[in-house]
């Protein structure tokens, strides 16, 4: 059975590639490559100048959170350590390889602990999936007519990040939830590491009323994440207003989240064709403008990223 279950999580990626593959060749390769060629340099230009901005504010959103943890970090590392962890995040499915974040801040814990550093990372986590959700239920509503989007489930959806945030934020509470997985669960040998660790979780955790900012913050992320597709779109000429990319793209994000493809490849495409063609937008047009975006905002800055981790592993030996 576990042998099964590891055989199926291996292959379970290929399906978004799978689609990804099905849907180039569907909408032919060669107007692909032809929409990309046409694309405006104007445009392009103002959105890798928006990459900057996007890893800034992506990078500010934790770093502000780990100074309220107490995390001694400056935000030129913080900066570095975003890009490194996009990198990975970028080659997992649902971007969980971004949780390599948790062992870096661990450098700065002073007790060298990797709980504040998980805490750190799934907050944030947490916080971009409940600003996701909130998106779309807000511009779900501006498009009523357009988007038939189930926004009892998106709501309920948005409840439950909110409630389950309130919950385990409260230290005696999640002990008392995981008290089975502590006790039946977790091996003997681990158990002092594991409980150092749920300690070291919840040490110094911001207070409740700061965590408005946090979720603002997340917000502005993903409006400067979602303004680059804009700008790549503007590129190709998908004449819509920035309010419909915003309807559109918290929904394809949602759905690329789903681990059954590499960076939401293939799932993320086929849902956006399918939105945006119901406000008028070629679907080769769509297709190149997300082949633009995982250039220019996924491959571009993991290829910085791969450079920053041979260049530390580099001086490491060098120590």
């Amino acid at each position: 059975m576990n042998e099964l279950m590891k055989t199926w999580k291996r292959y379970l990626p290929i399906i978004g590639i799978a689609l990804f593959v099905y849907i180039l060749f569907k909408l032919d390769v060669k107007s692909i490559l032809l929409e990309m060629r046409e694309a405006s340099i104007y445009w392009l230009f103002i959105a890798v100048l928006f990459i900057f901005v996007m890893l800034i504010i992506q990078t500010f959103k934790w770093y502000i959170v780990a100074l309220f943890q107490g995390i001694k970090i400056n935000f030129k590392d913080a900066l570095k350590i975003n890009v490194i962890s996009n990198f990975y995040g970028f080659v997992t499915p649902s971007k969980l390889g971004g949780v390599v974040r948790a062992e870096y801040l661990k450098k700065s814990d002073e007790n060298n602990n990797i709980g504040k550093g998980l805490f750190n990372f799934t907050i944030d986590k947490v916080l971009d999936l409940s600003s996701i959700v909130f998106m779309a239920i807000l511009f779900s509503f501006v498009f009523k007519d357009k988007l038939e989007l189930p926004i009892t489930f998106f709501s309920a959806l948005f409840l439950l990040f909110v409630l389950s945030t309130l919950f385990f934020i409260n230290k005696d509470r999640s002990k008392y939830v995981l008290k089975f997985l502590y006790t039946k669960i977790i091996g003997r040998k681990i158990k002092d590491s594991a409980r150092l660790t749920f300690d070291s979780f919840y040490d110094n955790i911001p207070k409740k009323r700061y965590f408005v900012l946090f979720f603002l913050l997340n917000i502005l992320s993903w409006v400067s994440i979602y303004l680059i597709l804009y700008f790549i779109g503007l590129s190709l000429g998908i004449d819509l207003g920035f309010t419909y990319y915003l309807a559109i793209l918290p929904i394809g994000t949602l759905v690329a989240m789903i681990p059954i493809s590499i960076s939401g490849l293939g799932t993320r495409e086929a849902t956006m064709i399918s939105l945006f063609a119901l406000f008028g937008a070629e679907a080769s047009k769509v297709f190149s403008m997300s082949i633009i975006n995982i250039l220019l905002v996924g491959i571009i800055p993991s290829l910085v990223g791969i450079w920053l981790i041979w260049r530390d592993k580099k001086n490491e030996k060098k120590d």
